[in-house]
């Protein structure tokens, strides 16, 4: 359980105060409703390109960084689909510092060609190494078109091609700022050893003058519901044959999500799972596969995805897949599998309230929501997922027509 408080201020912020004296720090978390999803088509990338924008200095702070190194504090951030989430943590003495900083942030940037420039060449550097110029790196940049037609999850935080960030000006960047970095349109937690009307009066003081931006429309694009089965062979020199497949299930708020997410613990949590035991420790037809879910606001994915032992083509790994998927689906599970996989997501729950900052960011991201005590409940929706449950979603997902397959195959493995 996390305790809390909110309060919003009169230009939109939300407020979340999690109390905790019990630790010597305290945490600043700064999630802003702004991702990859909400970027325009022809200019994508933009999200994340605003994560490392935001570390370039403010209107009155010229070196992020170095202002947070001199009261002891650390910082990061990171961009999904559906959020960007700063966060810095500091000696519970100098929140203050904490709250300038990141205020300023919001309050305006200088917009220098200089900032730009760099930021710009460590993107794409970034695009590079980690999605062009490694094993499979490539892979989500493919499967995300693959699975969604309409809906911007269709392409990667990073961007869909790395000329949407070298073509990115001054205008475009002001123009993205502007909408998504204001006040009413994002969550601030701060727990630690603060007290709640310590932090109502920094964010009076801090943000309360920021003014707020107008009202943003989000008018996705729905996926249609998908009713043929995709493939997609890639060839590359890779080590090994890889496998993916993924299903579309329900969003992360949504009443069948965690019904969804235990079906793919049953089938590829770790060494215990169906998937392991059957097509890697049994039969050897993988090295290694597991399975999951994107967690994604919007519909999501549920992955399955694993690499090929050496000789087994991709098409014969699927339809071994399919055989576990239709065992489960014939024979259902019994009462000591249910409760293995409910365990687990219990205790990964837990284990993650153990950390100050997990807790920040739960409580944020649970704000989005629309009720910030949705993290503690949690515990209680997976507890009442009942193995019917499960077996509608598996019925309900796992089939052929709702199913998008990337075979990536090996040139040095098919050679060999």
């Amino acid at each position: 359980m996390i305790n809390f408080k909110e309060f919003w201020l009169d230009n939109g912020l939300q407020v979340i105060v999690h109390e905790d004296p019990s630790v010597q720090i305290a945490v600043l978390n700064l999630l802003y409703k702004v991702g990859s999803r909400d970027e325009d088509p022809t200019k994508t990338g933009f999200a994340h390109l605003f994560e490392h924008l935001m570390f370039g200095g403010s209107i009155n702070v010229e070196n992020f960084d170095s202002e947070l190194q001199k009261v002891g504090g650390d910082n990061n951030a990171f961009t999904s689909p559906d959020i960007t989430n700063y966060y810095i943590t500091v000696p519970h003495q100098n929140i203050e510092s904490a709250f300038w900083l990141e205020s300023d942030r919001m309050l305006g940037l200088p917009f220098s060609d200089k900032v730009l420039e760099v930021q710009r060449s460590v993107v794409i550097e970034e695009f590079k190494q980690r999605y062009l110029n490694q094993p499979y790196g490539d892979l989500w940049l493919k499967m995300r078109p693959l699975a969604y037609r309409k809906h911007p999850y269709r392409w990667a935080t990073i961007g869909k091609e790395i000329s949407h960030i070298e073509e990115a000006t001054q205008d475009d960047v002001k123009a993205f700022y502007n909408k998504y970095y204001s006040p009413n349109n994002a969550v601030l937690v701060v727990a630690g050893n603060v007290t709640f009307d310590q932090v109502k009066e920094l964010s009076e003081k801090w943000f309360g003058d920021i003014p707020s931006s107008e009202s943003i429309e989000r008018n996705y694009n729905r996926e249609s519901k998908q009713n043929q089965k995709r493939e997609l062979v890639v060839t590359a020199d890779v080590p090994t044959d890889m496998l993916t497949m993924a299903f579309h299930m329900p969003a992360r708020f949504d009443h069948n999500y965690h019904a969804s997410d235990l079906a793919s613990d049953i089938l590829g949590r770790e060494k215990s799972s169906r998937l392991y035991n059957a097509l890697v420790r049994d039969n050897e037809i993988f090295k290694s596969i597991g399975a999951y879910v994107m967690g994604s606001l919007d519909p999501g994915l549920l992955v399955i995805s694993g690499k090929l032992a050496e000789g087994v083509s991709t098409e014969t790994g699927e339809s071994e897949v399919w055989k576990v998927i239709n065992s489960l689906k014939n024979n259902g599970m019994d009462h000591e599998e249910l409760n293995k996989v409910k365990n687990q997501a219990e205790s990964t729950l837990a284990f993650g309230e153990v950390e100050l900052l997990n807790r920040a960011m739960n409580l944020a991201y649970s704000a989005l929501s629309g009720d910030t005590n949705y993290c503690n409940k949690e515990i209680e929706r997976i507890r009442a997922v009942e193995e019917s449950d499960i077996m509608e979603m598996v019925n309900d997902i796992l089939h052929e027509k709702n199913c998008s397959v990337l075979h990536y195959k090996s040139t040095t493995a098919n050679e060999n």
